[in-house]
């Protein structure tokens, strides 16, 4: 028989597998238009997922912002931008990170009558419904021609600052922050970041126009809870006026002035916002208040039912000032910690807060570091705590008390901690689950 035999020539990489499906390439065709025509939101959820995965973290942010809430993608956004980048100050939300960094930017790097303000008001539509916290650690001044020739007979000190008040406007926030409505965290520094050899104190002025500004805008951020202002120079005029307009703030819980230049005319209005805000934290570490302003400061407190902590660490508050805070916390029943570190104080501050010790029972933590209370002071300290349960925090370090006096002290607020460790433990084991 006569046998025939057919050879088929093919391509043997080639499979059905390899050809786009129609529903890849309507794909593809909504990823490569997607700046002009982002329909994203009336695909599947699956074909989504594909869309946003491959979208390019150059599009502009008005196409982008309020229609991809996909994480993945705003954590690349994130990644591509900043080499460090931890989610879990953001809320856990990338989304959320970029925005509120992105608006940091902006603002740091804004000039007063040279950048154009519609760059920051045309971001607020786009991120107003992710920011919750700003922190801000610069504020440029305007642009100027340089001067030094006029002034060469001055030298690069303070007297900068007082040339500088006339012209050294920062940017108003009050547009920005007022129109965030889940703002809750705001900390500021006015300040120049990297000024290098061009350093002058005017670089670091918070003027009375910044104060008066900000002022207003923080009294009509009506969901703020947290507001810093640090390190900005800020004096008794400018912290009156923001006391002012804090003082029936509705959600207002912590307040951080460290590191400024709050004298006692400042501290008597502090005191006064104390008494009448509700006030959590009052952080005003590295001023210079003294004892005038802690007896304010006192006064304040022994009026307030909401004060759970307040920092004084590095001021000059003295015995007459330790005294007057100790008086008050035998009323107070708020106040669960006290940093009066660096102040000066001595034995007779010591005495009153062994009465305190005797007495008080919410006090968990006080903090006497680097004063001079000496063995005597040492010694009211641990009169004070034989019968007290409640305090789980002492710090005498650089105090001058005696060693035998610093052990047993110690072992009192150890025995305090551990009860407090074991009751807690005891309490979640016999909640219902």
């Amino acid at each position: 028989p006569f046998y025939t035999r057919r050879c088929l020539t093919e391509d043997p990489s080639w499979s059905l597998v390899t050809v786009p499906s129609l529903i890849e390439l309507c794909l593809q065709h909504i990823d490569h238009n997607f700046e002009k025509n982002p329909i994203l939101n009336y695909l599947l959820p699956e074909h989504q997922k594909k869309v946003v995965d491959r979208l390019s973290t150059s599009l502009p942010l008005a196409v982008t912002a309020n229609i991809v809430s996909h994480e993945d993608y705003w954590k690349r956004c994130c990644l591509e931008r900043w080499p460090v980048c931890d989610v879990s100050n953001y809320g856990d939300s990338w989304k959320r990170m970029f925005f509120e960094r992105h608006l940091e930017n902006v603002v740091k790097f804004f000039i007063p009558n040279t950048t154009d303000p519609k760059e920051v008001l045309e971001l607020i539509p786009l991120c107003k419904g992710y920011v919750r916290k700003l922190e801000i650690d610069q504020f440029l001044p305007p642009l100027r021609e340089d001067q030094k020739e006029e002034r060469n007979d001055l030298s690069d000190t303070e007297d900068d600052a007082e040339l500088g008040e006339v012209y050294m406007h920062h940017y108003d926030l009050k547009d920005l922050i007022t129109a965030l409505p889940h703002l809750e965290a705001l900390h500021l520094t006015y300040g120049v970041k990297n000024c290098g050899m061009n350093f002058e104190w005017s670089l670091f002025n918070f003027t009375e126009l910044d104060c008066s500004n900000l002022a207003a805008a923080v009294k009509m951020c009506r969901n703020l809870k947290v507001f810093k202002l640090t390190r900005s120079k800020v004096d008794d005029d400018k912290i009156k006026l923001l006391a002012r307009n804090l003082q029936h703030h509705p959600c207002l819980l912590e307040l951080d002035l460290s590191h400024n230049l709050i004298r006692d005319h400042g501290a008597q209005a502090l005191g006064k916002l104390i008494s009448h805000s509700r006030l959590e934290t009052l952080d005003l570490c590295n001023n210079q208040i003294g004892h005038l302003g802690a007896q304010a400061l006192a006064q304040g407190l022994a009026e307030s039912s909401t004060l759970t902590s307040l920092n004084l660490r590095l001021n000059f508050v003295e015995d007459k000032g330790g005294e007057a805070i100790g008086r008050a916390l035998l009323t107070n029943t708020s106040l669960k910690s006290l940093h009066l570190g660096s102040n000066n104080l001595a034995e007779p501050t010591a005495a009153v807060f062994s009465q305190v010790l005797a007495q008080n029972t919410t006090l968990t933590s006080i903090s006497f570091s680097c004063n001079h209370l000496g063995m005597d002071g040492g010694k009211h300290l641990l009169e004070g705590l034989a019968n007290n349960k409640t305090l789980t925090e002492l710090d005498l370090r650089h105090t001058e008390v005696e060693q035998e006096t610093d052990f047993l002290i110690h072992e009192i607020v150890w025995a305090n901690r551990e009860a407090v460790r074991l009751g807690s433990l005891q309490h979640s084991t016999t909640e219902p689950l």
